[in-house]
């Protein structure tokens, strides 16, 4: 379906379609759009005392990601860059889908969480930590009188 620019895709994305060319399965672009390969695909799960939180970053290094805590908003950035100088004696390439550049997301945790109550997990191209539930304070059930003159 053919779809306006205000959503994100443009007027003529499925134009060339039509023509016999190879077909790709091309899962990421159907469900994400064109920016699928810039987006952080993210899942929170919701625990008694905590959120876990686990961030699908393929093909990064574990020093190629990095957290910043600032005014209860925390930024996952992983930047990734490709040698274009990168020689190969074997020929040259045709064809390179692999991502190269940088992406970030940012979420509000609340201003009770400090740094040392994330523990993040780098493993298996999967980026996991564990963010904990602000405490409910109790409510006072305190009588406050109002005084009367006269």
């Amino acid at each position: 379906m053919l779809m306006p620019s205000i959503f994100r895709e443009d007027l003529f994305d499925n134009f060339m379609e039509d023509f016999a060319f190879p077909s790709f399965n091309n899962v990421d672009r159907t469900l994400y759009g064109k920016n699928a390969k810039n987006l952080m695909k993210t899942d929170v799960k919701e625990t008694e005392g905590e959120y876990v939180v686990d961030i699908d970053l393929p093909g990064f290094k574990k020093d190629e990601i990095r957290m910043q805590l600032t005014n209860g908003n925390l930024t996952v950035t992983a930047a990734k860059g490709l040698d274009k100088e990168e020689k190969n004696e074997d020929g040259k390439y045709i064809r390179r889908e692999r991502y190269a550049g940088s992406m970030s997301r940012s979420f509000y945790v609340g201003e009770h969480v400090k740094e040392e109550d994330i523990h993040p997990k780098y493993e298996n191209g999967i980026l996991t930590f564990h963010l904990p539930k602000e405490e409910k304070k109790a409510v006072e059930q305190k009588a406050h009188y109002i005084s009367i003159e006269g």
